[in-house]
Parts: structure tokens; C-alpha cells; sequence
């Protein structure tokens, strides 16, 4: 048996009233730890907590702590999922926050933040995934950034794969037959219409160039590799 973990540890600078609303947070989940109000104490629960709150995490009709629950994983069982740190009032003009976990919950810490820290966006920050056992495959990471208009998430694993595509791309080179014209500059050879314009060009592997017969031309024919795609 192993255990695994989503580890992250990051800072962050809010405005003054931005950290007053993270600092509601853990008065909120409290709220909804008491299964027992009725719906009319929930609602002014709710309002105890202010209306940069509730700007931040709009309610609706039908409960008031709705785009609070929004931002949890589960809604039904709301749970950060980390550490939340909000520093005391200063006197500058930002306050740190401190959000870190070796259990954290990537999808609530964006959604919060995303929430609550507009002055801070675009902001991002990465995660490492651990396991206390060496187990193959159970190590990697990833990253978030987190923008207006929505939350981007990247791993390493999609990062790897890209880097050995290139590495085999690289490997297995794309090659074009090609002859120098004194007019036109370099002519490239298809297969269907002879040379031309590098758009048009047959594109052959090095096991194809090698049983290639190249065609008889003005200028001797050179094998020529494409650039490998970025990523």
C-alpha cells in the first residue's frame, strides 16, 4: 500500500479588502458545518459575513452559500483542502497570503483564488505529486495560471510526452529532395508534378530517401531535413 500526495506551497499579494474576504473563509465553512439552521438563519448567516463576500461568491434563490459551494470539489462536503494563511493588516498596500498542503485540492485553491484575488491575475503556481513509496509512475507535477477569463492546468507528463515527440521527430527525420535553379532558388521534388514550391514537396522518411532514384535534373539532387515542429 502506498500514499499519495498533491503537495504545493505558494505566496500570493492581495488588496486589503481582498484578504478581509479570505479571511471569511473559514467563518463560512463553519457555517455550513451546522447542518441545523433553518433557511432563514442560513440567509443571515450569510449576511454576517458581508457583501464583499457575497460579491465574491454571489448567492442565489435558492441558497444563499451557493457560489460559495461553487469552488469545492464537492459541494455537498465542503472542504478546502489546504492551509490558508492571511497575514494581519499592515500598512502596505498588499496583505500575503500563504496556501500550501500535502493533501491540497489544485481545483478549489484556483477557483478561490480566481474568486477572491483579481488584483493578484494573472497568478499561477505549480504542485508536485508524491508518493511515499519509490513506485514507478507515482511521481510528477503540474501547474496552474489563472486568468480573468478562466484556469489553465498543465501537467508534466503531457510536457514529457511533447519532448520525446520531438526527440523521435528528430530521430526519424523528415527529409525533402531538393535542386538549386539559378532563377528560381531552391525547387523541391513531388512526386506528381516534379520541382516546385516547398508547400507542394513529397515528404519522404530517411528508409524512403535511401531507396529513392533520383530523377535526372539540371542540378544534382540533395536530400535536405525539415525542421523539427516546436512544441
Amino acid at each position: 500500500m502506498a500514499n499519495n500526495y498533491t503537495k504545493a506551497s505558494f505566496t500570493l499579494a492581495v488588496l486589503p479588502a481582498e484578504a478581509e474576504v479570505l479571511r471569511r473563509v473559514p467563518d463560512a465553512l463553519e457555517i455550513l458545518g451546522e447542518r441545523a439552521l433553518d433557511p432563514a438563519e442560513r440567509a443571515a448567516r450569510f449576511a454576517d459575513l458581508g457583501s464583499a463576500f457575497a460579491e465574491c461568491f454571489p448567492p442565489s434563490e435558492a441558497d444563499p452559500f451557493e457560489g460559495f459551494l461553487d469552488i469545492f470539489s464537492d459541494g455537498d462536503y465542503p472542504c478546502l483542502g489546504f492551509e490558508l494563511v492571511v497575514d494581519p493588516p499592515g500598512e502596505g498596500e498588499t496583505i500575503g497570503i500563504w496556501i500550501y498542503g500535502e493533501q491540497v485540492d489544485i481545483d478549489t485553491a484556483a477557483a478561490l483564488i480566481k474568486g477572491t484575488a483579481k488584483s493578484a491575475l494573472p497568478f499561477g503556481f505549480e504542485y508536485a505529486l508524491d508518493c511515499d513509496r519509490l513506485r514507478p509512475g507515482e511521481f510528477g507535477g503540474g501547474y496552474v495560471v489563472i486568468r480573468d477569463d478562466g484556469i489553465e492546468f498543465g501537467g508534466s507528463a503531457p510536457g514529457l510526452e511533447r519532448a520525446l515527440s520531438r526527440s523521435r521527430a528528430h530521430a526519424e527525420r523528415a527529409l525533402v529532395m531538393a535542386i538549386r535553379d539559378g532563377d528560381e532558388g531552391l525547387l523541391f521534388w513531388n512526386n506528381a508534378s516534379g520541382f516546385g514550391a516547398l508547400a507542394n514537396a513529397t515528404i519522404f522518411s530517411e528508409a524512403e530517401a535511401v531507396a529513392c532514384d533520383l530523377p535526372i535534373a539540371a542540378d544534382q539532387p540533395e536530400w535536405l531535413a525539415l525542421p523539427v515542429p516546436a512544441a
